[in-house]
């Protein structure tokens, strides 16, 4: 298995070990667009792979901070109480670059700057760029996507 992010399209695909398309997903990329600086707030390009795997068993909504469950379940009046919070919810997906210089090492590297795939609130768009750099979903599917891929799958992330 295979993933493809297009950031252009706002698009993620699954794809299977013969080559076809199994699920395509609407996704949320970064607000200010590609780029690999750390502190950039902008979504990494290139060869990725799935490093961990967080979350499994946990509620569809359950509150993540600092990969951990907080014991919280978003709800549209929780997320009212808590404005600004930037959401990381259900599952994470989280990616390490696999192109040193690019994605990898230094002030480019994917899995210090801690680039996800994950679920966000339901209010939140899909196919609008609005993220902080990490790849939203709506819960559902990153539920559905978390339980079809194994540590270790390749993402490629392009323009």
């Amino acid at each position: 298995m295979r993933i493809c992010i297009d950031l252009g399209r706002q698009s993620l695909e699954l794809f299977g070990d013969d080559g076809a398309c199994i699920r395509r997903y609407a996704v949320s990329t970064a607000l200010n667009g590609p780029g690999e600086e750390s502190g950039s707030q902008r979504t990494p390009r290139g060869r990725h792979r799935i490093r961990a795997r967080i979350g499994a068993g946990a509620p569809s909504g359950a509150v993540f901070r600092g990969r951990r469950p907080t014991g919280e379940c978003w709800t549209p009046e929780f997320a009212a109480a808590h404005p600004g919070r930037d959401w990381i919810l259900s599952r994470i997906l989280w990616l390490c670059g696999e192109e040193p210089g690019r994605n990898r090492l230094g002030r480019v590297d994917s899995m210090r700057r801690y680039i996800y795939i994950h679920g966000t609130g339901d209010d939140q768009p899909m196919g609008v760029p609005l993220s902080h750099g990490c790849v939203r979903m709506r819960n559902r599917e990153i539920i559905e996507l978390f339980d079809l891929v194994p540590a270790g799958t390749k993402v490629e992330i392009r323009e």
